[in-house]
């Protein structure tokens, strides 16, 4: 499959995560966020929760704070 063909396939969802303000580096720290909602309903503390993915996944813990704000967030789909 090539690139063009992959992104035909994938426009309109392409289209529509770029119009909610997606990133497509967001993709990557999907783990990490599933592991913060693991620890974090686990009861575990902020401070020790940023401490640990900054450790697991080398990203520095303001990034980790704005990725958890950001994942937690709704978004609004072609908002007027």
């Amino acid at each position: 499959m090539t690139y063009y063909e992959i992104i035909k396939l994938c426009k309109e969802s392409i289209d529509r995560l770029n119009s909610a303000g997606f990133r497509m580096d967001d993709c990557k720290y999907v783990e990490l966020y599933e592991d913060y909602k693991q620890m974090h309903d686990a009861g575990e503390k902020m401070t020790y929760i940023v401490s640990v993915l900054h450790d697991r996944y080398n990203v520095c813990e303001r990034k980790i704070y704005e990725l958890i704000k950001l994942f937690g967030s709704h978004c609004i789909i072609d908002a007027v």
